[in-house]
């Protein structure tokens, strides 16, 4: 079936080649990109048009730009994407990505338009693409597919050359197409004001976070969305008698988090309705494993003690696998039990982020909205 797809994704685009390119496609499958996408919008010359095509999961995201007088349009895998969407995407003269689409593997990339990617994280601890371990175990035709899609990105926005590297390597394919421009989403992360006007919507809304040291634990998302916590990792956040524990699971594991709070006795508050990245923003302590919440957290002026607790990695080394140099850059020691993990909340102690910034982070300065919006708007005028 993905072959079919594919092939009439491929026979949809040949029929719409050729017609004249000058609107701007923005893809959107995460939502915390919105200020680019308005800013975006806002230096686009006239008579060019944006449209941002959006997964289900981002109605709300979508509902903001068009109150904003964006063009949105929602949009899935299926025949009526072809019939419709990709008649409209080969009007592109610009297209942005921000994940991996699959439909891109059978889309005829005419030579005017410019496909980029825009990432949904600043940095990578699991491995993906090719250098996942499974990557190998798949079909020659699922490997082909895959390659059509890493192939089809005329650049690559990253926010450090050590993501461009892993890009390169992940999707085999050239570093120069990778342009250190800083990540737009990351602004926000040292705007004071976008900082402040969030803690106090957070306290707002959670109360009892407020005036206490807040542990946050938020590890990553596993593919089949299962996550077993290991016995005893409660107790072990809950070693500063002080503090308040906030535990942030995937959505779809809602029963397995909100039995892991009841566990942190009254030291557990459940904030369900504020995002991850809300949550960053009063963190003392941030407990992550394999989560590019890390990156974000550490450009954060409240970042004190930023934790990895990796109690499963042998198991996690093997698949997905994680980065071969990770212990080189990792900003502290990897903690596996929960003894370690709770001296380390006991003590309390800074963590130097400034090397572990300069190594993911270099380009994320408050200021690459600007730099990729230059870029590529004075790209519609070539």
């Amino acid at each position: 079936m993905k072959e079919i797809y594919l092939w009439l994704v491929r026979l949809m685009s040949l029929l719409w080649a050729g017609r004249r390119q000058k609107d701007v496609i923005y893809l959107l499958s995460f939502a915390d990109n919105l200020p680019f996408i308005q800013a975006l919008a806002a230096k686009l010359p006239a008579g060019h048009r944006l449209v941002v095509f959006y997964r289900p999961k981002c109605q709300a995201a979508a509902a903001t730009l068009a109150a904003a007088g964006i063009t949105v349009r929602p949009f899935e895998d299926n025949l009526a994407f072809v019939l419709t969407g990709i008649p409209q995407i080969m009007r592109a003269r610009l297209l942005f990505c921000d994940n991996y689409y699959a439909f891109l593997g059978g889309l005829y990339h005419p030579r005017r338009m410019h496909i980029v990617q825009l990432w949904h994280a600043a940095g990578a601890i699991k491995r993906f693409g090719w250098d996942d371990p499974t990557t190998a175990q798949r079909s020659t035709s699922d490997q082909r597919r895959f390659q059509a899609v890493y192939d089809q990105f005329d650049e690559y926005v990253v926010g450090a050359p050590a993501m461009g590297q892993v890009f390169a390597t992940s999707y085999r394919v050239p570093l120069s197409r990778m342009q250190v421009l800083g990540y737009p989403r990351s602004d926000r992360l040292q705007d004071a004001s976008w900082v402040n006007a969030t803690q106090r919507r957070v306290w707002q809304q959670v109360p009892a976070l407020k005036g206490h040291r807040v542990i946050l634990y938020a590890p990553t998302y596993r593919d089949g969305v299962t996550f077993t916590p290991p016995a005893g990792l409660a107790a072990a956040l809950r070693q500063d008698p002080t503090a308040r524990v906030v535990v942030k699971l995937h959505p779809a594991l809602a029963t397995t988090a909100d039995e892991l709070q009841r566990q942190l006795g009254p030291q557990g508050v459940a904030a369900p309705e504020l995002s991850t990245t809300e949550l960053l923003t009063v963190a003392e302590t941030l407990v992550t494993d394999y989560s590019s919440v890390a990156f974000d957290y550490s450009l954060l002026p409240n970042a004190h003690s930023l934790l990895f607790y990796l109690f499963d990695l042998p198991a996690y080394r093997q698949d997905p696998g994680v980065q071969a140099d990770l212990l080189d850059w990792l900003p502290g020691p990897v903690m596996t039990t929960n003894d370690q993990l709770a001296a380390a909340i006991q003590a309390d102690a800074a963590t130097e982020l400034t090397q572990f910034n300069q190594h993911w982070n270099r380009a994320n300065d408050g200021h690459a909205t600007e730099r990729v919006v230059a870029r590529y708007v004075a790209q519609l005028s070539d």
